[in-house]
């Protein structure tokens, strides 16, 4: 096991390597120091002073790649490259161009996105495997149907219409909790509850979908046919030996949104007022704050890597065939 783990590991550095040379050439090749000076300014005429100054307070006045008139690994070291780009990997993120530090926003901001991704998480696998569970197992009759019909036209509806509807219907018309803002400690529980039902509630249509195909073609299979041959019942068959073998695309679809628990939802966060790691980057969009933009793509980047290996590894968990190659 601890050589299958290091050989993903090995194969998911060049990855991560590619994706933050990709970064680097986006951030400073398309986009030059000079122009995100001009635009961080944001005046019509700015002056070759202020520009020089700007980039100097930032440490934008490097050369990119090779400083040339720099002694012995300084000419490396002292680059924006080495700087801006290679440090993410030791993540530091070093400072946003406002002067705050990052990995302390970072730290500060990742529990409001924890509080409402991992609920949203677990009651709403919790839901869609439920009600996929239900259809497949009422497969082909009026409940199954109009589950489908339900599910379709769930996805239909934009996210935003459910955030705004809670919003108005459980906010402003029955006043049951806060339309928007962030508690600390139990008071941030009242806070959560309407941005955690809008979640689950906003993904039962494609979720469930996606979970009722799944058990659906795994009813079709041979072990099933054996297993009611053998007198079982249809709930034993369904709640055991379907939902058991069909782990591998559940995890699949669990698993890789670990990133998003840990990022944040950048629209539920910025409607809901939820100060977590979405609405940071999306003011720092909005801020044209590139180094925070920049250390959040990569930190985005790790955590999907690491969802891809602890996939592998779940794999090995719940298929012994796996394990054993």
């Amino acid at each position: 096991m601890l050589n299958y783990i290091i050989r993903r590991v090995l194969y998911a550095l060049p990855i991560l390597i590619g994706v933050n040379i990709i970064t680097f050439s986006l951030f400073f090749v398309v986009n030059t120091p000079d122009d995100m000076a001009r635009i961080h300014l944001g005046v019509k005429r700015v002056t070759p002073e202020a520009v020089v100054k700007w980039k100097q307070e930032r440490g934008y006045d490097k050369p990119l790649l090779l400083n040339s008139s720099a002694p012995g690994t300084a000419k490396v070291t002292d680059t924006i490259f080495f700087d801006k780009s290679i440090k993410l990997f030791a993540f530091q993120f070093g400072l946003a161009d406002d002067g705050r530090d990052i990995a302390y926003e970072i730290k500060t901001r990742m529990g409001p996105s924890l509080a409402i991704a991992l609920p949203v998480f677990l009651l709403g696998l919790a839901c869609y495997i439920s009600f996929a569970l239900m259809m497949a197992f009422f497969r082909a009759t009026y409940l199954d149907f109009w589950g489908v019909v339900l599910c379709v036209a769930m996805m239909s509806i934009s996210s935003l219409f459910y955030i705004i509807g809670g919003q108005y219907l459980l906010s402003k018309l029955w006043n049951l909790v806060p339309i928007s803002g962030y508690g600390t400690g139990i008071m941030a529980a009242k806070f959560l509850i309407l941005p955690v039902l809008v979640g689950v509630v906003s993904g039962i249509g494609s979720g469930a979908r996606w979970y009722r195909t799944i058990f659906l073609e795994e009813i079709g299979k041979d072990y099933v046919r054996t297993a009611r041959a053998k007198g079982l019942s249809e709930w034993r068959v369904m709640f055991k030996h379907v939902l058991q073998n069909a782990m591998i695309p559940i995890l699949t679809g669990a698993v890789v949104v670990i990133p998003v628990l840990f990022m944040g939802s950048l629209i539920t966060e910025s409607f809901f007022g939820i100060p977590g790691l979405g609405s940071y980057t999306i003011d720092a969009i909005n801020s044209q704050d590139f180094s925070v933009v920049r250390a959040m793509v990569f930190l985005g980047s790790v955590l999907y890597i690491v969802g891809l290996i602890l996939t592998d590894i779940s794999y090995t968990l719940v298929d012994p065939r796996i394990r054993l190659e």
